[in-house]
């Protein structure tokens, strides 16, 4: 019985904090030097947040996973809205943080919300530079990992001239790249190609080296070529650390992005951040980062599913 009401407890706490952030909304005073918007956008996005908790509780009836997903994130989407609620009242209803550098929400999901079109252009010229940048690196890494892992004579060269260049910070390569690339979109892409490379190179070769031996010593007793042992043991059991290094490649990918974006380029969310902070727009430079935050977020959620299928066969053995 005490189980079942903590649980009733779990479900509600996210609609009383929605109402708790409408009661401080409405009836705790302004502090009168925020721009007032023609919309309560924050109010929205608190809004949006509590139907999609109502849309799972009333799913969680009829499935029990969903049931129980509801019920380990209520806690957290209570956390969540009040956390909102605090930013909110911190820069709306006090002084105590100067209004040009700490805009209200209010202001920053209304600036979403209003140029969506405009920042939507910026997020594709983004995600298309990061997506040339990750191939190219993704796959020179996979090769040059496997290469180092795999060929003791190949590593013997290669591997002193990874360890030399690979720690090395990509921005520490902007000048150099921006002087020896005919233009600024290809110097870019090396740059995110580069901050992708060195760590597939490294998970992918690491991840060969540590397969047991004895696994390569049978596929060879069994007449296996030097190419099935590479596609069919090397690989597959690599494909864990593969993965870390592909894991690791994108948030670096992302820091590089929002570097390169800020060094020459017309467009992208870097661009924007870095202009709207030029003019002295904060509520655009935050507007930016929770889109860049939602993108990275996105796609770490979605490599996650692929490593899932990927790696059924280790579920609840590799943890991240």
């Amino acid at each position: 019985m005490k189980k079942k009401i903590i649980g009733y407890i779990k479900f509600i706490l996210p609609f009383l904090a929605i109402l708790l952030s409408f009661f401080v909304y409405y009836f705790v005073k302004d502090n009168g030097k925020q721009k007032k918007m023609e919309h309560p956008y924050y109010l929205y996005v608190v809004i949006a947040i509590g139907i999609v908790i109502l849309i799972e509780l009333i799913l969680g009836l009829f499935i029990k996973d969903i049931r129980i997903r509801i019920y380990d994130k209520a806690p957290f989407l209570t956390g969540l809205i009040l956390f909102l609620l605090l930013l909110n009242y911190v820069t709306t209803k006090t002084t105590l943080l100067p209004t040009l550098y700490f805009p209200s929400l209010d202001r920053i999901f209304g600036l979403i919300v209003e140029e969506r079109l405009f920042l939507l252009s910026n997020v594709f010229d983004s995600l298309k530079l990061l997506v040339q940048g990750f191939l190219w690196g993704g796959t020179v890494g996979f090769f040059t990992g496997l290469m180092l892992g795999y060929f003791k004579k190949v590593g013997y060269w290669i591997n002193p001239v990874t360890k030399v260049i690979g720690p090395i910070p990509t921005t520490a390569w902007i000048p150099l790249a921006l002087s020896t690339f005919p233009t600024t979109h290809s110097a870019n892409v090396f740059l995110i190609a580069f901050a992708v490379w060195f760590p597939v190179t490294l998970m992918t070769s690491s991840g060969i080296q540590s397969v047991n031996n004895v696994n390569f010593e049978v596929a060879k007793t069994l007449g296996a070529s030097t190419r099935y042992q590479i596609l069919h043991v090397a690989i597959p059991a690599a494909m864990p650390s593969i993965f870390l290094g592909v894991f690791y490649g994108t948030v670096s990918s992302f820091a590089t992005l929002m570097a390169v974006e800020m060094n020459g380029n017309s467009s992208g969310i870097g661009w924007y951040i870095n202009w709207q902070k030029s003019v002295m727009l904060y509520d655009g430079v935050y507007a930016g980062l929770i889109i860049i935050a939602a993108i990275c977020s996105l796609l770490l959620t979605i490599l996650f599913k692929v490593r899932d299928k990927v790696l059924v066969w280790q579920k609840g053995v590799i943890k991240w």
